[in-house]
């Protein structure tokens, strides 16, 4: 009885504890954040009027959806021909640029310039390589009103000339498939009027070389067949080099990727002079085109290559100054193009 009491009682108190244990309470429900939404309105650069207020502009939208919007509104101003800032003197807001990270309050004002008409970056390297290498076969095949009638569709008795027209072809050719395949362009677009500019510099240059090299009075390199086989040499060397360090910075980027990295070294020895400069596809162009100076002897070319030096040294430099900028453990060895000069 004192057995079966005890257990009652035992059984009685669990019931009792188990009654005054208190529930816990539920949890209240989150509160939604509340979304900050923006007022964004954007002004002619030159009059300061206001061409389009957006209200309730998300804070996460990109300067490229900015754009979109603007476009619904002015359809012949397309995102690649707008060019937006935060000032009239600041720079260009880039079209990945956040709209909340940028230094302004929830009105937003923005000033607008027309670009003008736009051109895929592929399309004027095509063109800029296509001219020099059908304008050089012009004179090549020496076309009539070119050189004196009696020449027209004749042929140069001198070996050199049909080299210089394969190297220079050659070249043309390959950074038209560079251009097709493996270069990942991250421009979009620049300006219509440039192309006019671009493509005369190059066309016109490849005119006169073309005129001087194919010419029935050309003569051949002084020092003859070994200067022609050093700046082949030379020429071959750099347009293999130029290939290698393309590769290489097409498989440093993923397919529709924005992302920056350094460039390094690989296992193809072309690629080793990423530890000395920090553009070697400018360095390798350049040491083509003194390679195919030494090998033609022939003054354009001489001051083609010259000038084309003076614009890479400055896109180079440009390019060394933006790693350094954005990488604090970028490699301090390297030189932007001319390894420990320049």
């Amino acid at each position: 009885m004192d057995v079966l009491a005890l257990e009652a009682k035992t059984v009685t108190g669990t019931e009792t504890e188990k009654k005054s244990t208190p529930r816990p309470k539920p949890k209240p429900p989150k509160k939604a954040k509340r979304t900050v939404y923006f007022e964004v309105e954007i002004l002619d650069k030159k009059t300061k009027e206001k061409l389009l207020l957006l209200d309730k502009v998300e804070p996460t939208a990109t300067i490229l959806d900015i754009k979109a919007l603007f476009h619904k509104s002015y359809p012949k101003w397309y995102p690649a021909r707008q060019s937006l800032r935060l000032d009239p003197k600041a720079k260009c807001l880039r079209d990945e640029d956040v709209l909340q990270t940028l230094p302004v309050g929830t009105t937003a004002s923005f000033y607008f310039t027309d670009l003008g008409p736009q051109l895929t970056w592929g399309t004027v390297f095509l063109t800029e390589c296509a001219g020099p290498l059908i304008i050089y076969l012009m004179f090549y095949f020496r076309l009539p009103f070119i050189y004196s009638p009696k020449y027209d569709f004749t042929s140069s008795k001198q070996w050199i000339v049909h080299l210089a027209c394969m190297c220079h072809s050659f070249h043309y050719v390959k950074r038209i498939l560079e251009t097709l395949f493996v270069h990942r362009i991250s421009h979009g677009t620049m300006p219509l009027r440039n192309i006019f500019k671009n493509c005369g510099y190059y066309w016109c240059s490849a005119a006169w070389m073309a005129y001087y090299i194919n010419h029935p009075l050309y003569t051949p390199p002084y020092y003859g067949q070994q200067q022609v086989n050093i700046g082949l040499y030379i020429f071959l060397f750099c347009q293999v080099g130029n290939f290698s360090i393309h590769i290489t910075l097409r498989n440093l980027k993923p397919p529709g990727s924005k992302t920056k990295k350094i460039p390094y070294p690989t296992k193809n020895p072309f690629t080793w002079i990423f530890w000395l400069v920090s553009c070697p596809n400018y360095t390798y162009e350049l040491g083509s085109w003194i390679g195919f100076t030494v090998m033609t002897q022939c003054v354009p070319v001489g001051f083609f290559t010259l000038v084309a030096f003076i614009q890479m040294t400055v896109w180079a430099r440009g390019k060394h100054r933006s790693y350094l900028k954005e990488f604090r453990d970028y490699p301090t060895l390297r030189s932007s193009i001319l390894p420990f000069l320049l």
